[in-house]
């Protein structure tokens, strides 16, 4: 085939895919939860594999020809199941909102946590409030993913961020969310602290009063996240111990790494497929 001929395939062969792929998102709908762009891969894939089979099948058959074009279907459906059956198992199917979570209490993939900058034993601006905020999206980052709430009481209580808010030159959300992502970025990186999605909720306390609470989404990280409390100082990796936030030592953390991105081909491709299906299409 000439050179002009291949360059006029390939959009006719995506065209093709991205049809076939839209029919098989369509009959799988509220069952199958993947993007445009997935479809189109799966459906390239589904389609070639169908085109071999046919051709083995029938080498006689014509590209358009009911069965080949049934045959293509088939094996994009198949895929695009399949690919949805493995992404439900590591994706949660919906989004729970505040007041939901709340109800629930802290778990492996909640936290609570009354203020990030004030202490409110003393009263007082404390950077350990700060760490614990760092440490717990670590290891959220490091885990399977979680959602930490902040303006909240261990009982799930709606506090609000009055208290942080007044540390603050301009004591609003907006400088409040632009502190927390330059707080992040420093204690784990522009790359970590970019897989955190920042929120903000109002949340009725009684009396026709309501509490501002923010909602850090944490999606699982590709790779491992590391905290640098400080200069100087060494990084440590967290991770989730049940609905504890734990520092691990070194051999620890060799292992858990070693476990969860393991470093040889085959596993590094079923590892990172895993953290790309977690990572991905969460909301």
């Amino acid at each position: 085939m000439p050179v002009w001929g291949v360059a006029a395939a390939l959009p006719v062969v995506l065209l093709v895919a991205w049809a076939l792929g839209g029919i098989a998102r369509w009959l799988l709908r509220g069952r199958a939860r993947l993007g445009v762009a997935t479809s189109v891969v799966i459906a390239i894939l589904g389609t070639s594999l169908g085109l071999l089979v046919t051709g083995w099948v029938s080498p006689s058959a014509q590209l358009w020809s009911p069965v080949t074009i049934l045959l293509a279907l088939g094996f994009t459906v198949a895929g695009i199941a399949l690919y949805g059956a493995v992404a439900a198992h590591f994706q949660h199917p919906q989004r729970e909102s505040v007041a939901e979570l709340l109800a629930a209490g802290e778990s492996e993939r909640v936290e609570f946590k009354s203020t990030a900058r004030v202490n409110l034993r003393t009263g007082q601006k404390d950077e350990r409030m700060e760490q614990v905020i760092a440490k717990t999206a670590c290891a959220f980052l490091n885990a399977d993913g979680g959602t930490l709430l902040i303006g909240v009481d261990d009982l799930g209580t709606p506090l609000g961020l009055d208290a942080d808010l007044a540390t603050l030159k301009t004591p609003d959300v907006d400088r409040y969310e632009l502190w927390l992502r330059d707080l992040l970025t420093t204690a784990l990186g522009q790359n970590a602290a970019a897989s955190v999605g920042v929120e903000f909720a109002q949340l009725p306390t009684g009396q026709d009063a309501e509490a501002t609470v923010c909602r850090l989404t944490c999606r699982p990280s590709p790779r491992p996240v590391y905290l640098r409390p400080g200069k100087g100082t060494a990084p440590e990796l967290w991770v989730r111990a049940g609905n504890s936030t734990r520092q691990l030592t070194v051999d620890e953390a060799t292992e858990y790494v070693m476990h969860r991105w393991p470093l040889n081909l085959g596993s590094t491709v079923a590892a990172q497929f895993r953290a790309a299906v977690r990572f991905s299409e969460q909301r």
